[in-house]
């Protein structure tokens, strides 16, 4: 699977997590089309049931998680040299984050180092977003005179409330890990050696469950943010007929009445 792609690295382990780091060091995985191109090759092995994965981890090769787009890039560039960054959003990040927002399974982000611009937006598009203590996340794009994407202005107010967000996004200051914490940015900070086995070992606990009902879940918190709670009853009733069908539940049940671990196989 590893040679199928230059830009990025991916591994399925046993338990079914998808391990997808983003492997530019030198550039601290600046996105470049190539980039996004392989990262949605990956996805569509995740989105797959027929392909295992039952989790998915993301992270960053090296000192950085990612330092935002390739502003070098030259597969950015127009005809006349000049770069039309609407249509790269159109044609390239937004179908994948929208890919990502709706993926099957849920999404582990290791945080290592600094995730800046469009990196800060994968870094929490984590379900569970684990950072190091050296992580760092910055909204970069004032500093260059463009505005936020890769779904950050929907996202941010959400998570931090509009007066933090519009901090974050017209000062564009660094924000360390831990006050992303204390910000409710981010779920957890350990570190930076503890990174990658924290983060495994939540993505882990993930593919072991019962992966269609953390689908669903996924599903129900999104829809949440802009749901009445009328339409929002009525979700969870039709997730919850959808959850009541499956394998999953009759394990879990079985394996409560039985007083021993379930053994769920996303089914």
């Amino acid at each position: 699977m590893a040679s199928e792609y230059t830009k990025i690295t991916v591994a399925v382990d046993g338990d079914g997590v998808m391990t997808l780091t983003l492997n530019q060091p030198e550039a601290l995985n600046a996105v470049s089309k190539a980039m996004i191109r392989e990262i949605c090759a990956a996805v569509t092995l995740a989105e797959d049931p027929a392909g295992g994965v039952r989790a998915l981890l993301i992270t960053g090769a090296g000192r950085g998680f990612c330092a935002g787009a390739n502003l070098a890039d030259p597969d950015g560039l127009t005809g006349d040299g000049v770069p039309d960054v609407g249509l790269v959003l159109e044609e390239f990040y937004n179908p994948l984050f929208k890919r990502l927002r709706d993926l099957r399974v849920p999404i582990v982000t290791a945080v290592n180092g600094p995730a800046a611009g469009v990196g800060m937006s994968f870094a929490l598009m984590g379900d569970m977003v684990v950072a190091g203590k050296s992580a760092s996340f910055l909204q970069a794009f004032a500093k260059i005179g463009l505005v936020p994407d890769g779904g950050s202005s929907w996202l941010l107010p959400r998570l931090v409330g509009r007066a933090r967000a519009m901090e974050l996004a017209l000062m564009a200051e660094k924000l360390p890990a831990e006050k992303a914490l204390d910000w409710g940015l981010i779920n957890r900070v350990v570190e930076d050696a503890e990174l990658m086995a924290t983060a495994t070992e939540i993505a882990r606990k993930f593919a072991k469950g019962p992966t269609r009902a953390l689908g669903f879940i996924r599903k129900m918190m999104q829809a949440s943010l802009e749901a009445s709670y009328d339409q929002q009853l009525d979700l969870e009733r039709q997730l919850q007929r959808a959850a009541g069908q499956t394998a999953d539940f009759q394990e879990g049940v079985a394996a409560f009445l039985q007083k021993r671990p379930a053994q769920f196989t996303g089914k």
